[in-house]
């Protein structure tokens, strides 16, 4: 674990407020890519959309970055955006690229550790060292390290590079996005980490009923709808799959949410398997990474450091999302 203060880095376990409860630190480095370099929604202007101009670094352990990973894969920008993937296993000195422990290694800068570029970028950079980050090798700096936008980036930027249609925002269903995105941010994506993070009881059970009462709404939901917002597979399907693809075999057990795993509701279950079976995303899922990191990064949860070998899951298996209408990915 660890952040940078003033430059410097300490290895620092997440700080909860007085109450036990986990406090998730803003993203700071939202910069935008659009097509002629102006300015984004935030932060400054300069990046312009161009083919290898930029690299993404990731963890395949981590459910933010994981959003990029998919996005990236369905918008066709393996060619155009370079990938390095961090070491799963994550302790005194942060993310690494020690390749001892799945790392692709840093083929920039030739990094021991993520908070190098950080530091490259904002020499007295204070604040948590975070995936994704993606980067522009030209201005060497950072352009953004907020998963949200950068899925939004990804959506749209490059497509006159590469013909790529496909648009996981549309307008027409934007608002619906946003609701759902509302909801499972802190629900979900960030109410997982409330329970496992927590160091009250009662923190820790505010957030436990959060995660189960909105995975029981969504299940109910997804019982007439075949999508989040309907028949169309949207960015806010990508961001609630990459939390429940982790929850049996991680956040059930490692952060205490155990009332129910995601295989004991039919719905959400099938909805699961289908995503993971959409060509591209499988390859975007390592449990290996994912347990590894977890079980054995986290010693102040799990001393011991001990990855179990189980569960048995059965993602693979047939899915029944057929019986609801689905048009795939919308086409602008």
């Amino acid at each position: 674990m660890g952040l940078l203060i003033d430059g410097r880095w300490h290895d620092q376990w997440y700080e909860s407020s007085k109450d036990g409860a986990f406090q998730r630190e803003q993203a700071q480095r939202r910069n935008w890519i659009t097509p002629d370099g102006a300015p984004g929604p935030t932060g400054t202007g300069g990046f312009i959309p161009e083919a290898g101009r930029y690299h993404l670094y990731v963890s395949l352990a981590c459910p933010w970055a994981h959003r990029t990973l998919i996005t990236r894969t369905l918008k066709g920008l393996e060619s155009l955006i370079g990938v390095s993937v961090v070491s799963w296993l994550m302790l005194e000195n942060g993310w690494t690229f020690d390749p001892a422990f799945g790392s692709s290694g840093d083929p920039l800068y030739n990094a021991d550790f993520l908070h190098q570029l950080y530091t490259r970028d904002t020499p007295d950079y204070t604040g948590r060292v975070t995936v994704p980050v993606l980067w522009d090798t030209h201005l060497k700096r950072i352009v953004s390290n907020e998963s949200a936008d950068i899925i939004r980036m990804f959506n749209n930027a490059f497509d006159h590079l590469t013909g790529n249609r496909l648009d996981l925002y549309p307008i027409s269903m934007a608002t619906d996005v946003d609701g759902w995105n509302e909801r499972i941010y802190p629900a979900l994506n960030n109410g997982v980490y409330r329970a496992g993070f927590a160091t009250s009881q009662a923190a820790y059970e505010t957030a436990f009923d959060d995660v189960f009462s909105e995975l029981n709404h969504v299940e109910r939901h997804l019982a007439e709808h075949r999508y989040l917002v309907g028949e169309y597979l949207t960015e806010a399907d990508i961001r609630l799959f990459t939390t429940l693809i982790r929850f049996d075999a991680v956040y059930y057990s490692h952060f205490k949410c155990n009332e129910r795993r995601i295989d004991d509701y039919l719905n959400l279950s099938n909805w699961l398997r289908e995503l993971y079976q959409w060509p591209g995303i499988s390859e975007t899922v390592n449990f290996t990474h994912i347990k590894g990191h977890y079980y054995a990064s986290h010693r102040t949860i799990n001393p011991t450091g001990i990855i179990p070998n189980g569960p048995d899951l059965s993602i693979t298996a047939a899915h029944d999302r057929e019986r609801l209408k689905g048009s795939g990915i919308f086409t602008r």
